[in-house]
């Protein structure tokens, strides 16, 4: 790391350091919400200094706890680390903190935008071509996992960037879970993201049919579970969303419907501008669309098995 320019960034680069861990660069982190947060504080964990912003204050509290510095913006997290990353809830959030007045493009040290949102190959290449200019490289990184995988460094992250700056960047992504390069255009992460997403909403959706079934037939909702489980159908909601989260009648998994109504909607406009298409999917999405209405978009994603549950008359526990 170069050596710091003035005494401010001197003091960012002192923050974040536990024990006698080694020295580290400085890290940029926006958005330190459900996903980012768990993030940033495998960040300090692992050593690194870390320069935090947030719009809701509340959010940076723990990592500033631990020694985090805080900025003002987005621009000043650019202006204190060479390499920011960005954990944000939709796609016009991110080519704002991206692209906007306020936002990395207005700092003067950071060259590289590390990008774990999900926010479709479209905005990938957008904030790509607007960061062209500035000479900033953008590092398409979305996550799988979930908060849990998240808080345990055993996310799936899809990675497209030039080659080069995958080399530079493995080392931070490392700390999230396994990595998958995907090559170097922008937005080829986000594709593998957008068709990992609409079949976990998919598998989601059709357990809570077959389970809804058979409760109404007369099979222990967890006794079938088990079936499956050991069985041909098992899938990720089998596996793991009905144990944790509906069984118990908890709908807590940890992602909102919003978010996967988002993701399931981004994907397939994706598709459809491809000439893909998608008639599993177009169910899927309605499926969300209602769960949305009825629930609301901060409800967690499980509830689709509460509308099940309304439509059969039944409920899915045990």
């Amino acid at each position: 790391m170069a050596a710091p320019r003035n005494q401010e960034q001197r003091s960012a680069c002192v923050c974040g350091v536990t024990g006698s861990k080694p020295m580290a660069e400085t890290i940029g982190f926006v958005g330190t919400g459900r996903m980012g947060g768990p993030m940033a504080g495998r960040l300090l964990d692992a050593g690194y200094s870390l320069c935090v912003y947030d719009t809701q204050s509340e959010a940076t509290k723990s990592l500033v706890a631990r020694g985090a510095r805080l900025a003002k913006s987005p621009a000043e997290v650019a202006s204190s680390a060479d390499i920011v990353l960005a954990s944000l809830p939709t796609p016009d959030i991110v080519k704002t903190v991206a692209l906007g007045p306020d936002g990395i493009v207005a700092g003067n040290r950071a060259t590289i935008l590390i990008d774990l949102s999900t926010t479709g190959p479209g905005a990938a290449k957008a904030i790509a071509e607007g960061f062209e200019a500035r000479q900033l490289t953008l590092v398409d990184a979305p996550v799988s996992g979930g908060i849990k995988g998240a808080v345990n460094g055993t996310l799936a992250v899809m990675v497209s960037c030039p080659q080069a700056t995958y080399e530079k960047v493995q080392p931070i992504l490392k700390h999230f879970g396994k990595l998958f390069y995907t090559g170097d255009k922008p937005g080829t992460a986000q594709t593998a993201k957008l068709a990992n997403n609409l079949m976990a909403a998919a598998a989601l959706v059709i357990t809570s049919e077959a389970v809804a079934m058979g409760v109404k037939g007369g099979v222990d909702a967890k006794v079938l579970i088990d079936i499956i489980n050991a069985s041909s159908g098992r899938n990720s909601a089998s596996e793991d969303k009905f144990p944790r989260a509906v069984l118990p009648g908890t709908f807590d998994f940890g992602f909102t419907t919003g978010l996967s109504y988002k993701d399931v909607r981004l994907c397939l406009d994706e598709a459809e501008a491809m000439g893909v298409p998608m008639v599993c999917g177009s169910v899927v999405r309605q499926m969300l669309a209602i769960t949305n209405a009825k629930y609301g978009a901060s409800s967690d994603f499980t509830s689709i098995a509460k509308v099940l549950e309304e439509w059969a008359g039944v409920e899915m526990r045990g």
